[in-house]
């Protein structure tokens, strides 16, 4: 059912149920917001997207208010214009007036909208609340100095990814957001997952920056600096210099980091194929100890990339444990095996070396921090960079990246295939997964068209498929005839969901499950460009797929670097040395 309405006197026809922010929005009138997030309910807390409707006895929050036949709306009357004005001047008189020393100047929506109104100057009393910076995460930074109230936060980590650590406390003007009683997140349950970064308009919550840091080590002389990238990130770098969303920068980025003084450009790619040598014979060996030899084994695994699942895990179904890959990260894989075995090549010793991560991810940041991971004999990761960290690095360096030509990452640790692209996405790790234990078990490719599990893409939150496994290899006859069944989920809203089936025993039927921390996976990361709608994350999903696409080698167990690092360093999947640096242990969180 439509409904006819009038706004600005433009006729407008949408679906009943509609927004009048929407509804405009389908006509091109932009309304301004602050609080206001699509998908989810809005707060209509800001009260900047008040427009006048005639009939109604008071301004309506457009953001929450429905369309109605027959409704005439007046977006830029006088009215509606001097009310939204007064909505953000009086934001504005409870906000700190540093914009020079944030880190979201020119990149501060309540910056722009108060630009885009003409406002340099509230008619209100200054009323700053001052709070001390709560930096007790090793991923976010919260000043609540700068919170506007605009509940985005608390949208995020109350509905979407159902942590609950986030709330509105106190009232009026005294009100302010808070994980309950404790004073600091790192006294909460907070995963880190920094999706609450990703939505803030201003600058309350933020990275924890690393800026500085890797600054330092670049101008060390005494250090080597060694950078990785994650496969996020060249589907979403672009976005920080005003290309369209899914651009694909891979050359660029490369260059770019060069140009920044870092003296070895490696591919985390490289470490995501080698997660999935590790992390598909490990499936295998539990499909073997469970079929033919009748063990006991903690089936579906897991999978174990994600730093915000292992947190969630760890923090909230901490019996899910023993089923999760043992395997490390892509990012924590990557670290002890640049301070061992390209040490080793290179000649250097590692404690000159300074690994930085450059990740789509705040929990990543956590993660590098963890006390297990010096498997190297050092601290493995020494720093992480967000995406748009990245972005300010190559700003403030005054590099011209959408004219930079392309580079290629170094060898050792650069080469890699489509299968470690399509790690970016939410199903990709299950797919690349797929593509090598399938191929290994019965000596053929995985039987989906381009080698595309198309039922586990896309941005459904909760995905499967199955497929029959025949013509087993002789040494794998015991699965012949098996039907393998795989669950896929992405945000933590939908993996309270898998668990919970975890939990009362609904999961017997599968062998294998993935999870990701953020919404349509890592290209959803916490530390990537903002804003990151739905479309913006099906444009970067597109460039992810096509960059595998566009490889000539597209399965890990192809990587021509796999085969030598494990002829010449590790061995083999799942053996002694390889145990050693690129699997780990979780702990439950109390």
């Amino acid at each position: 059912m439509t409904v006819n309405l009038t706004i600005d006197n433009q006729p407008v026809t949408v679906p009943k149920g509609t927004t009048i922010l929407n509804a405009a929005r389908s006509i091109g009138i932009k309304i301004p917001t602050l609080c206001h997030m699509e998908g989810v309910v809005s707060p209509g807390s800001c009260r900047v997207c008040l427009v006048e409707v005639e009939g109604a006895r008071t301004l309506l929050p457009s953001c929450i208010a429905q369309v109605g036949e027959g409704m005439i709306v007046h977006v830029n009357s006088k009215t509606a214009r001097t009310a939204r004005r007064t909505s953000v001047e009086l934001i504005l008189a409870n906000h700190p007036l540093d914009c020079n020393n944030c880190s979201r100047n020119n990149n501060c929506e309540l910056q722009t909208i108060a630009s885009d109104m003409g406002i340099t100057a509230s008619r209100f009393p200054r009323l700053v609340q001052e709070h001390p910076l709560d930096l007790s995460t090793s991923g976010l930074t919260r000043d609540m100095s700068k919170c506007i109230l605009c509940r985005r936060c608390v949208t995020a980590c109350q509905n979407i990814q159902q942590v609950g650590v986030l709330a509105a406390q106190k009232r009026g003007f005294a009100t302010i957001i808070g994980g309950g009683a404790k004073a600091n997140l790192a006294e909460t349950t907070c995963v880190q997952c920094g999706q609450c970064a990703a939505v803030c308009p201003v600058g309350a919550i933020t990275e924890k920056d690393a800026i500085a840091d890797v600054w330092a080590a670049l101008d060390d002389p005494k250090k080597h600096v060694v950078v990785h990238t994650a496969p996020a990130i060249r589907a979403a770098l672009g976005e920080c210099f005003g290309m369209p969303a899914g651009s694909r920068v891979t050359g660029k980025m490369v260059t770019a980091l060069r140009r920044l003084g870092f003296d070895k450009v490696f591919d985390t790619n490289f470490a995501a194929d080698l997660t999935i040598m590790e992390e598909g014979f490990e499936l295998i060996k539990r499909l073997t100890d469970a079929v033919r030899d009748k063990k006991a084994v903690a089936l579906p695994q897991f999978t174990s990339c994600c730093p915000g699942w292992i947190n969630f895990a760890e923090t909230f179904y901490p019996k899910s444990l023993p089923y999760l890959s043992s395997c490390k990260s892509p990012m924590q894989m990557e670290g002890p095996l640049i301070k061992t075995w390209y040490a080793q090549k290179a000649g250097i010793d590692p404690k000159d070396i300074v690994v930085v991560s450059v990740m789509p991810c705040t929990a990543k940041k956590h993660e590098a921090n963890r006390p297990e991971m010096v498997d190297s004999g050092f601290k493995d990761t020494d720093y992480v960079l967000t995406t748009r960290e990245l972005g300010k690095m190559v700003t403030a360096a005054g590099i011209d990246f959408v004219n930079l030509p392309d580079g290629r990452a170094d060898e050792l640790a650069g080469e890699s295939t489509g299968a470690a692209d399509i790690f970016a996405n939410s199903g990709g790790v299950m797919e690349a997964a797929l593509r090598t234990a399938y191929e290994v078990i019965t000596g053929r490719e995985l039987p989906f068209p381009s080698l595309h599990v198309a039922s586990i893409q896309g941005l459904d939150g909760i995905k499967e498929a199955a497929f029959k496994l025949d013509g087993c290899k002789p040494e794998f006859s015991f699965l012949e005839g098996v039907t393998v069944k795989v669950l896929v989920a992405h945000g933590l809203g939908n993996a309270h969901k898998v668990c919970k089936k975890l939990e009362a025993g609904d999961l017997a039927e599968y062998q294998f499950v993935e999870i990701m921390t953020c919404p349509g996976g890592c290209i959803g990361g916490g530390g990537q460009p903002r804003m990151t709608d739905d479309n913006v994350r099906r444009a970067r999903i597109a460039a992810i797929y096509s960059e595998d696409e566009s490889r000539t080698l597209r399965k890990s167990h192809e990587n021509p670097e796999i085969k030598r690092i494990y002829a010449e360093f590790l061995g083999e999947p799942l053996g002694h040395k390889s145990h050693h640096l690129l699997h780990t242990t979780y702990t439950p969180r109390q």
